[in-house]
């Protein structure tokens, strides 16, 4: 079990995850080990995922809550937006739900990048393993073919060659001996082929995988960031479009963040259950083709272990020495009386100085420590590196589904209250000066008055003739003309109480109207024109 390993022991929150509970689809508890070809352990999984699909129920249950009640309330929202406080605390949430929401994208961010590197931790031990295996099963089944069909062969012609002498035939006897423990020694270690074509598979499926997980993921973490960008602009343009896209976003994006929880969330909690105990999965899993003695010898490669190859080796070895003798002897005694039969005889011995070199290698590759090297850094890569990726790439789903559910209640607000001031625009009156409409009407009247009553002043400083009127017309003034006069050029002292005569040359002509306006004018005024005009 991984608690008693001395070089891995699984960390504290694969034990924390492995504990969570696991249920069938019929919410009966089923066994925590890791059994992914079990369909109960599957259904368990599956219930995991739907943590997701429940969190995302919830928050639309509370968009729709939350919509009702701004419907309802429609009338003392309308009220309330004239209010400047309502205002701020709408804009203040929006902004401090988003600021969470960018510190979640930052924490995910960091989950994505440790996830990565634990999977990639993982699939490169597999391809070292791979190329392992490779070596070793290049190396047994290259010195069992040189021995089949080279040495055979050979032993073959000297045969033929030393027929007149039973000694030498009985040392050919001796070494085919040899050559037959070979071959069954080489024949009885393990195929390895199989695992190898596995492993490979295994590690191409998982890179695969990877990849699409992690630019999905960028792609989620980028969509947040734009999100929280364009939720201020939105605010701050106040454009109905624009907020209605962002909307969009906002909801693709919290559908996006509660599937990815519960993806993430299964996969962490079936991960951490094949990290609390892997060895006795990886057994049951190369039961078909390796023996129990051989897995277990890789998998904890302890010194009290025997090696189960040792002594097949030993054999291979023994009986190359021998045959290295053999033919030492024969080309020493033999070649001078059959010439002929040198040529065989250093075909064997090159033949024997190749498997004995293959065989020192393939020592070196059947010792455990280079693939249990291998399976510890496949471990540390995914029980340590990718679960605690997992985790924050969990917190990041779960903060930025509930932080993009309540910005999403935020535009909401925010639509209200644009709904509100516009009505607020719409039922103020033509006459109001704070409307925007009336002031633009007011003001270009404004100009039209002023523009008249500058070209009057023009023709008055050009009249010289005109003499000024009686004094008592100014005590018949009656205050609505005055109030009228003051109205007409919009109240502003600039027009009030000031003489004509500064303002431009007399008109050319009497007129009425000019009666009109001087009866328009005060008793200063009158009596500051008629001294200006007899100096």
């Amino acid at each position: 079990m991984a608690t008693a390993r001395l070089d891995y022991v699984a960390p504290w929150w694969t034990y924390w995850l492995h504990h969570f509970p696991h249920l069938d689809l019929s919410f009966k508890p089923v066994d925590g080990a890791f059994r992914p070809e079990q369909d109960d352990y599957q259904q368990s999984v599956v219930v995991l995922a739907f943590v997701g699909a429940a969190g995302l129920g919830v928050s639309l249950l509370v968009l729709v809550v939350f919509l009702l009640c701004l419907c309802c309330c429609r009338r003392d929202v309308d009220e309330d937006a004239k209010r400047p406080e309502r205002t701020c605390c709408v804009t203040w949430s929006a902004i401090v739900t988003g600021l969470i929401i960018c510190s979640a994208v930052g924490v995910g961010f960091y989950g994505n990048s440790e996830t990565n590197d634990g999977v990639y931790q993982l699939t490169y031990s597999i391809y070292n393993a791979n190329r392992t295996l490779g070596s070793i099963n290049t190396l047994s089944s290259g010195s069992l073919g040189n021995t089949e069909r080279g040495v055979k062969q050979h032993l073959e012609r000297l045969d033929e060659i030393f027929a007149a002498r039973p000694d030498y035939l009985q040392a050919l006897r001796f070494m085919q001996l040899m050559v037959n423990n070979i071959i069954r020694e080489l024949t009885a270690l393990p195929d390895l082929s199989r695992a190898n074509v596995d492993l490979a598979g295994a590690a191409d499926r998982t890179a695969f995988i990877e990849y699409y997980r992690w630019l999905t993921y960028l792609l989620l973490l980028i969509l947040d960031l734009l999100i929280c960008l364009a939720v201020c602009l939105g605010m701050a343009k106040q454009s109905r479009w624009l907020l209605i896209m962002i909307m969009a976003f906002v909801l693709l994006s919290v559908i996006l963040s509660w599937a990815s929880l519960g993806a993430i969330l299964a996969t962490a909690v079936g991960t951490s259950d094949f990290c609390v105990s892997p060895d006795k999965f990886i057994v049951n899993q190369t039961k078909d083709f390796l023996s129990a003695d051989v897995a277990h010898y890789y998998l904890f490669c302890s010194p009290n272990l025997p090696n189960p190859f040792q002594q097949s080796l030993t054999i291979c070895q023994r009986s190359l020495t021998t045959m290295q003798i053999q033919v030492q002897g024969l080309l020493q005694f033999s070649v001078p009386i059959f010439p002929t039969a040198e040529r065989d005889l250093l075909g064997i011995q090159r033949l024997l100085n190749t498997s004995e070199f293959n065989l020192h290698q393939l020592t070196a590759l059947l010792d455990c420590r280079g693939l249990h090297k291998d399976y510890l850094d496949a471990l540390m890569g995914v029980c340590y590196d990718g679960v605690e990726g997992l985790l924050y790439l969990a917190l990041f789903s779960l903060v930025a589904a509930c932080g993009l559910s309540a910005m999403l209640c935020a535009i909401f607000s925010v639509w209200t209250l644009m709904g509100s001031r516009d009505k607020e625009y719409d039922d103020i009156d033509e006459d109001d000066p704070f409307n925007p409409q009336a002031r633009r009407m007011s003001y270009n009247q404004r100009r039209s008055n002023i523009h008249s009553f500058c070209s009057y002043t023009s023709s008055v400083g050009s009249q010289a003739s005109i003499h000024p009127p009686p004094q008592a017309a100014a005590s018949v003034l009656p205050a609505p003309e005055y109030m009228n006069q003051s109205m007409l050029f919009g109240g502003s002292p600039r027009y009030e109480n000031v003489p004509l005569i500064g303002r431009g040359s007399p008109p050319p002509s009497y007129s009425a109207g000019m009666s009109t306006t001087y009866l328009s004018m005060t008793e200063a005024q009158i009596r500051h024109f008629g001294t200006d005009f007899q100096a």
